[in-house]
């Protein structure tokens, strides 16, 4: 309440005159203290009353308010204000403070590069993209798609645990992720929006289906979130889960589904060699990362309109999630001018230029599919002939799909059925049966096979496939023979784990949907 609204009136009492009094004399004391009182700026006033009880302040906030030179309502507002910036909750998070002068983004993106070089076996172009993606964790506010990162090995002692622990000594809110509940990650995601970064994933994601979910959703903007039910009254709550997220791990192709391969931009990393000389990354100077992390945080905050209104080219080579992946990373490179776009779309292509082609085993029986009509300059052939020509091929997995046995018709149509593709009855001679027809996968092979002269496997003769022995095709007369081989991918690695002829049943992905066989 207002000291005017205390006012004595005429008919006051003798006590009230008498506590009026002692007001005033109050108030008087207040102010000689006041006086007494060492000179402070207002934000060390307000800091100062925001730490009194509320019983405290109201005493004295009529003088303090007349000693600054306001009313006490604005008085009131400032406090309020400095006390709900102090009760607000503390992030684990030491913020960066941001560079204390604009940057040049070409620079700071070729350092960086360089410092990633000076400690860790890498190739430029994937240095390169490690660098851009560590300056998008910092402009995650002004992109739409949030690609992973990982960092993969094919054996131990390849450097990839060192990339993540270097990646997060600059990239914006680092959260080592390792062994945490996913509990705690969906509530952690959704509070900081930190970039995650999961070391051991082979063993630490392979089996959790609830970070797979975390980690999927997260991709895009528009639809990071994941649903679920909380609580003794399973309360239904929408988690948010965007942000960005590097793992490492060993094999992770093997472990990780095609789903969350194919948001990735896939960092293979190798062992180093006797003659290969870098920097132990214990031995960095303490304040290295420290410069690089405040050079990338001002980076991100003159240049987030930029990415954000930005739509850089993307190389046709891409399949369409692989260009997904690298928009915000080209985005990025533009602030840095042409030399930094070509550098990043040469990263690009060599990341990820076939990343679509080793994806599923779907993607990999089309290819065989493809050679087979193409060696045997076939227009139709029968399920029975089609699934012998497949598995005499000793380096496809066809001889082995069904849990160590041969793949059978029924598990082929429903591998096919997810093209539109369905056995129909081919005359074959004077024979009729069960069978494809050459031109029910020319749509299919044109959508889904990428021809590239890397990965073009030549037509052979007839004669000379050792695949078509014994073979009887039909042939298209009106057609004649081919005479061009399409090019068809390498074979993708899709797991099929286990020893001894023992497999297990593979599956096949198309997007997020996931059927098995």
């Amino acid at each position: 309440m207002d000291e005017t609204q205390c006012r004595p009136t005429p008919n006051n009492t003798s006590a009230e005159k008498g506590a009026s009094t002692l007001d005033r004399l109050a108030a008087a004391r207040m102010e000689a203290i006041l006086k007494e009182r060492p000179k402070e700026t207002d934000a060390e006033a307000v800091a100062r009353l925001s730490a009194m009880t509320a019983l405290e302040y109201d005493r004295c906030r009529v003088a303090e308010a007349k000693a600054i030179g306001v009313r006490p309502a604005t008085l009131d507002a400032m406090v309020k204000g400095e006390r709900a910036t102090e009760d607000a909750p503390q992030t684990p998070f030491a913020e960066v403070e941001s560079w204390h002068e604009p940057v040049d983004p070409a620079a700071v993106l070729s350092e960086v590069s360089d410092l990633i070089l000076r400690f860790i076996v890498l190739d430029r172009e994937q240095a390169d993209a490690a660098a851009l993606w560590t300056a998008f964790t910092h402009l995650i506010d002004a992109v739409e798609v949030a690609p992973l990162l990982l960092a993969n090995a094919p054996e131990k002692a390849c450097g990839k645990s060192q990339l993540l622990t270097l990646i997060g000594w600059l990239v914006k809110r680092p959260l080592p992720a390792a062994n945490s509940s996913s509990a705690f990650l969906f509530r952690a995601v959704g509070k900081w929006t930190p970039t995650v970064l999961i070391d051991e994933a082979d063993t630490f994601i392979r089996d959790n289906e609830e970070l797979k979910g975390l980690i999927n959703a997260g991709h895009t903007r528009q639809n990071a979130y994941v649903g679920r039910v909380v609580g003794d009254n399973h309360e239904p709550t929408l988690f948010p889960v965007w942000s960005a997220k590097a793992m490492a791990g060993i094999a992770l192709e093997k472990h990780l589904p095609d789903a969350t391969m194919s948001r990735a931009i896939v960092i293979n990393m190798r062992r180093k060699l006797p003659g290969e000389k870098v920097e132990r990354l214990r031995y960095a100077e303490h304040d290295l990362f420290e410069k690089y992390a405040s050079m990338l945080t001002r980076f991100g905050v003159d240049y987030h309109d930029e990415v954000r209104r930005a739509r850089p080219t993307l190389p046709d080579a891409l399949s369409d999630r692989a260009q997904d992946n690298w928009e915000p990373l080209l985005s990025i490179a533009g602030c840095a001018g042409p030399a930094w776009v070509d550098r990043a779309t040469r990263a690009a292509l060599k990341l990820s230029g076939k990343t679509e082609t080793a994806q599923s085993a779907g993607n990999e029986l089309l290819g065989d599919i493809l050679h087979v009509f193409e060696s045997k300059q076939a227009a139709r052939i029968g399920t029975t002939d089609l699934i012998a020509a497949l598995i005499e091929d000793d380096e496809a997995a066809w001889a082995t799909y069904n849990r160590g046995r041969p793949l059978s018709p029924r598990q082929l149509a429903n591998m096919l059925k997810g093209y539109g593709i369905a056995s129909k009855n081919v005359r074959i001679g004077y024979e009729q049966a069960k069978g494809y027809d050459r031109l029910q996968f020319d749509d299919v092979f044109a959508r889904y096979l990428t021809a590239t002269p890397e990965n073009a496997r030549p037509g052979v003769p007839l004669a000379a496939n050792p695949i078509s022995k014994g073979l009887y095709v039909g042939r298209d007369d009106k057609s004649g023979t081919h005479t061009e081989s399409a090019p068809v991918p390498l074979k993708p690695s899709w797991n099929k784990a286990g020893d001894g002829g023992t497999h297990k049943t593979p599956v096949l992905r198309d997007g997020s949907a996931e059927v098995e066989f």
